[in-house]
């Protein structure tokens, strides 16, 4: 809202121009004096006064109280609506431009809702193209804009900043702002169905790559609970597909199929091209984990391909390492060595779980030629990096191709040192996280349970 003196100047002049007396534009709730002071810029009018004086004025309240055309803030809603359908289609080149330019509008016009809408999306297309700095960065300035609002208004951004974590390898970051996200909803009250479900499925993908799969498990049955109480069919979709994560480690191939359908189906209704993608991602490791390499293949391929017409290098190049994996699978070593090298051309800024795979890939492919030297020296690159990220599955997986590799040239003492370490991955009790296990927000629903660190964590897409 304006200061007292230009709304006053701009109340006196709308008067003048429909020839109405200060009696005739006060009546009948306020008076003349009322009008003559609101005028003059000695009293600031209430949110209620404005609403009465717009009506008998024939303009918007929010006209009355900034000067700002209602139809500009309406128009560019609706640029922002289409920048959001042009990323949805996986042009995130293209949307980020017109993100830009609806942001300089936005704070141009002193309008804060559009801001943060802008800002949300910038986050989104820098997800969609590798840059995490610039994705935390946007969505870092969407929460201060929100900072006086509800918990749940500021879900979103929470999110972004996690899921940009989570890429960039940081995966005990990523579980703590989920969890501390989800355990301030239930202590202040505010459990909102739609922020709760955006969260637990966020933390899924986490949970998962961190060997916790007893509480990845138990974020989607919470999902799933809440999921009646969700209108947005994108954040359902979402949902589904990170629940059939949690059956893949179960074993539950058909259940996951079946997640992975309701997912492909609502997303393709919606036209949201790359989360189609990752649902053909996500295909083609089910079928890779069930022996049908020849199916994954084509899945993981109309994955890579769908990513990299939308410019998302990075998630074009994590496909490409479990595209590796079939490839190594069916014995075309060059070909998914190629493919590896892409990944990690990125640099360990871009995901250090994936850069680990990869060069876990390099050495399961080194040593099946018999260059054992070569083996080792990847998977202990290997072993660094996702002792960085905290990827405990991955970790006792590692640890024991390490521990076989050293046995088998003599070197007991090492290779008992690298079982010891995967042992202790394997079989660590408590959090994964920064701190203890959110609180419920729902009383009528139990608490994330302890448990045991175990397994490997495959596919690793939390978008």
């Amino acid at each position: 809202m304006d200061e007292p003196a230009e709304i006053g100047r701009r109340v006196q002049r709308m008067r003048t121009e429909l020839g109405l007396t200060q009696r005739k534009l006060a009546e009948p709730s306020y008076t003349p004096a009322y009008i003559s002071t609101l005028e003059s810029g000695k009293v600031r009018p209430s949110e209620a006064a404005l609403r009465f004086l717009a009506g008998r004025l024939g303009t918007s309240y929010e006209e009355l109280a900034t000067g700002r055309p209602t139809h500009l803030a309406t128009e560019l809603r609706l640029a922002l609506t289409d920048a959001q359908q042009v990323l949805a289609s996986g042009a995130s080149d293209e949307a980020a431009v017109r993100y830009r330019r609806l942001l300089a509008e936005a704070e141009h016009l002193g309008l804060t809702e559009e801001r943060i809408c802008a800002l949300l999306g910038l986050g989104d297309c820098a997800l969609e193209s590798g840059e995490l700095t610039g994705a935390i960065a946007h969505f870092e300035a969407a929460e201060r804009l929100l900072a006086g609002e509800p918990l749940p208004r500021r879900a979103r951004p929470i999110r972004g900043r996690a899921v940009a974590h989570l890429l960039a390898g940081e995966l005990r970051y990523a579980c703590y702002l989920l969890e501390s996200t989800i355990d301030e909803l239930g202590a202040s009250g505010l459990a909102d169905p739609e922020a709760l479900v955006l969260l637990y499925s966020a933390v899924i993908g986490p949970y998962i790559d961190m060997g916790a799969h007893a509480r990845a498990a138990h974020a989607a049955e919470l999902a799933l609970s809440l999921a009646p109480g969700v209108g947005d069919p994108a954040l359902v979709a979402g949902m589904h597909r990170q629940v059939a994560r949690t059956f893949l480690t179960e074993g539950r191939v058909a259940d996951a199929d079946a997640s992975i359908a309701k997912a492909q189906a609502i997303y393709g209704q919606l036209q949201l091209r790359t989360d189609l993608a990752h649902c053909h991602w996500m295909r083609g490791y089910l079928h890779a984990q069930n022996g049908d390499l020849s199916r994954a293949e084509r899945e993981l391929r109309t994955a890579r391909e769908m990513l990299s017409a939308g410019r998302a290098a990075l998630y074009t190049a994590q496909v490409e390492v479990e595209l590796a994996d079939v490839l190594r699978r069916l014995g075309r070593y060059e070909e998914a060595a190629g493919l590896l090298s892409a990944l990690l051309a990125l640099g360990d800024s871009h995901g250090a779980v994936h850069a680990g795979g990869a060069h876990r890939l390099l050495g399961l492919m080194a040593e099946e030629r018999g260059e054992n030297e070569s083996a080792e020296e990847h998977y202990v690159q290997a072993l660094a990096l996702l002792e960085r990220s905290g990827a405990t599955g991955d970790l006792a997986d590692l640890c024991r191709l390490l521990g076989d590799l050293l046995r088998r040239s003599g070197r007991t003492e090492a290779a008992l040192d690298a079982y010891r370490t995967g042992l202790g991955h394997r079989a660590a009790p408590g959090t994964t996280t920064l701190g203890p296990a959110p609180a419920v927000p729902a009383p009528a629903v139990p608490a994330f349970p302890p448990h045991p660190a175990a397994g490997s964590s495959g596919y690793r897409s939390i978008q």
